[in-house]
């Protein structure tokens, strides 16, 4: 398949919002880097009639999005041949306190994605993709560890969406108070939020001569 390499997504029925319809983004820069500054993602689908949404781990490669799970799990089990699935991730950036209750909001960017996932069983996709998913959170990890063994690869499936039905949506920005609340004596402003990551601790398991300092790829994410 040829993904599309245009500057940005065509906005579609399913990623056009209906509601503040002028904080959708549509430009693969925007999608792309929301996308990139996180490694969970929530996987919606349908089984026997009935709406799942499971949170897991994703790498984008490219115009593409790697899930991956046990071989033995609904989506990835439905996944055989394809499953209809909807992906989506969301940054949280700060929290509105408005005067009035109504106007309370949140800053954030999120990613919306529609489209048939598909089983990836080409072995070397796979395995690259796997690596993807263990450099997520920490880029490099997957040469500084053990690489599966052919058990563990076939405890593991891999499923693919191509990104093509895909829009961002994103709030910044302050309070959107009324004008007649504006005297109101309520404190209003933005609380932003943060996420990083506390100093490693090490396991104290290993049985080998040495300890292995904690990487620098870890230590430059702190």
């Amino acid at each position: 398949m040829v993904l599309d390499s245009s500057p940005a997504y065509s906005a579609g029925p399913r990623t056009t919002p209906t509601r503040l319809a002028e904080r959708a983004r549509y430009d693969r820069a925007a999608v792309h880097a929301i996308l990139d500054a996180d490694y969970i993602c929530h996987l919606g689908f349908v089984a026997d009639g009935a709406p799942v949404v499971l949170p897991t781990m994703y790498a984008r490669v490219g115009e593409r999005l790697y899930l991956h799970g046990s071989t033995g799990s609904r989506p990835l089990h439905a996944a055989r041949e394809c499953l209809r699935v909807c992906v989506t991730v969301t940054l949280n950036d700060g929290v509105v306190l408005a005067r009035s209750a109504f106007h309370h909001s949140i800053n954030y960017r999120s990613v919306m994605a529609h489209g048939i996932a598909h089983r990836v069983v080409d072995e070397q996709e796979r395995r690259m993709a796997l690596d993807a998913l263990v450099n997520a959170p920490f880029p490099g990890r997957a040469d500084d560890c053990r690489p599966p063994t052919p058990k563990e690869l076939a405890k593991t499936a891999v499923i693919r969406l191509d990104l093509a039905d895909v829009s961002a949506k994103v709030r910044t920005g302050g309070v959107g108070d009324d004008p007649e609340d504006l005297g109101l004596p309520h404190w209003a402003g933005v609380v932003p939020t943060t996420r990083g990551f506390a100093p490693p601790v090490t396991d104290d398991q290993g049985t080998g001569p040495v300890t292995a300092p904690v990487p620098d790829y870890v230590r430059q994410a702190l």
